[in-house]
């Protein structure tokens, strides 16, 4: 029977940037094993399959796919995913909020619209969660191939999690930022010192860093241990950066602290991933993470 699905790029409003997606609108009938074959197939970094609400307060179930691995949790995917069921007419037009069950539980995302159209999305995710601060800044340097003097000077290397965690390395312009590669082996070294393999973020002001009312980072993901050269857009991990950013003095909380990250530049998939950060540094109470999505393709696999 034919599996029909939408082709979105997320975290852009222009086609052919930001971080792929593939969503299957209606996976009845699928087990586990079919959708993570489905997801090695499609070869994107992730792919998304929606099926009738099992908890109460769920207005659908979704599972998410990476393609050798399901995720508790992504950013690209829930925000993607809101984009396609509002083109398949299975989420009402002035719908304000909208709640995916995902693997972690309850997921609300904020809808914004421009008449029946779907404008921008929201995604609240879960309080942040600050772990350990990495002191041999010469490991970390070495796992991306920088100089030492590269990283920020006065800020931490620190894993910071909203759900799924990441070990947040600040480098001190966007020029070490663009340079930064990871090294396999060093990599390795550094998570077995740290106890597990944790996906880098690297990331670093531009210029002056507030444009247009938001405080702007440049920023690249790299997880290697996980067959992940480099992700374009990483939803799950921007709320976590808001955090670190609000944490340690880099943008004034506020109410919400609003930051911008650019990623993907370097990969040539341009991304902009909208952060509001609401709360002070020592108790942040909402963590929310927006973007666009555009529709890029439709198809269907005859399985």
């Amino acid at each position: 029977m034919p599996l029909a699905y939408l082709h979105y790029d997320v975290f852009t409003s222009e086609a052919l940037l930001g971080n792929q997606l593939a969503v299957f609108t209606d996976a009845r009938g699928l087990d586990t094993e079919s959708m993570q074959k489905i997801t090695r197939e499609m070869n994107f970094a992730e792919s998304t399959f929606i099926l009738p609400a099992e908890q109460i307060g769920t207005d659908i179930r979704m599972r998410i796919f990476a393609p050798y691995v399901e995720m508790p949790i992504a950013g690209h995917p829930t925000i993607g995913s809101t984009f396609a069921l509002a083109e398949r007419g299975m989420i009402a037009p002035g719908t304000s909020r909208f709640v995916f069950g995902l693997n972690v539980g309850p997921v609300p995302v904020d809808l914004e619209w421009v008449d029946d159209r779907l404008r921008f999305a929201w995604m609240t995710q879960m309080p942040p969660e600050f772990g350990l601060v990495v002191e041999d800044r010469g490991a970390v340097a070495a796992a991306l191939e920088v100089a030492p003097q590269d990283l920020a000077a006065d800020l931490p290397v620190q894993q910071v999690s909203c759900g799924e965690p990441f070990l947040f390395v600040p480098l001190r312009d966007p020029d070490a930022v663009d340079r930064a590669m990871p090294n396999t082996s060093a990599c390795r070294k550094l998570a077995a010192a740290n106890g597990r393999p944790l996906p880098l973020f690297v990331f670093a002001p531009v210029g002056d860093a507030l444009q247009d009312e938001a405080f702007v980072v440049h920023s690249r993901m790299f997880a290697p241990d996980f067959g992940i050269t480099e992700d374009p857009a990483t939803g799950i991990a921007s709320g976590p950066l808001g955090c670190y950013l609000v944490r340690h003095g880099v943008v004034p909380a506020g109410a919400p602290a609003r930051i911008e990250s650019r990623q993907g530049v370097a990969m040539g998939r341009a991304s902009r991933i909208s952060i509001a950060i609401t709360g002070t540094p020592d108790a942040i109470s909402e963590v929310k993470v927006g973007g666009e999505a555009v529709l890029v393709g439709r198809g269907e696999l005859l399985l």
